[in-house]
């Protein structure tokens, strides 16, 4: 078993509750939103107790849901903020050319020169495109740096078990 299947990747959370018999509403990291429901078990908040739903689907903009044992909307409103994760060996294998944001996440980043650009803190979506959150480096200590990720435009290589991951971008741009 690969290091990374028993690391907890978040989902999403619990944002409110939903009518009156215990279902609450979801804030789904998952494309589409409502693929948060295919995944089971979650592990729930800080006590990573494993939960399967009772049912879910999406209600609008956002995703509803209910577990066994919420049956009132009291006892919903007590998941209110709670994350909801699973185990990376819960996901299916990524497609060629193709990562998990959990995957990228911590691997460090140099340019096509062997600059070292720093680590991958955490992933964005923009709309446009997803960027990657870069933190530490020889070019800028503890500041913050953005840089697309476009593979074959800026990411010229994504190596996993390396942990590596390599740009065509100059630490200049990072000023």
């Amino acid at each position: 078993m690969d290091q990374r299947d028993r690391i907890r990747v978040p989902l999403g959370f619990i944002t409110g509750v939903y009518g009156i018999k215990g279902w609450f509403k979801i804030h789904s990291w998952t494309s589409p939103r409502e693929a948060i429901l295919a995944y089971q078990p979650w592990l729930l908040g800080d006590d990573r107790k494993p939960v399967k739903i009772v049912k879910g689907r999406s209600q609008g903009k956002t995703v509803v849901a209910s577990l066994p044992g919420v049956e009132n909307r009291e006892q919903a409103n007590s998941l209110v903020g709670l994350e909801i994760a699973i185990f990376r060996d819960q996901m299916p294998e990524a497609a060629e050319n193709k990562y998990y944001w959990s995957d990228l996440q911590g691997l460090s980043v140099e340019n096509k020169d062997g600059v070292d650009l720093g680590q991958i803190v955490k992933m964005m979506e923009t709309g446009a495109h997803d960027v990657m959150v870069l933190s530490g480096g020889t070019t800028g200590g503890d500041r913050e740096r953005l840089i697309p990720f476009i593979p074959g435009h800026f990411v010229v290589s994504v190596d996993l078990e390396a942990g590596k991951l390599i740009v065509d971008w100059q630490p200049d741009y990072l000023e």
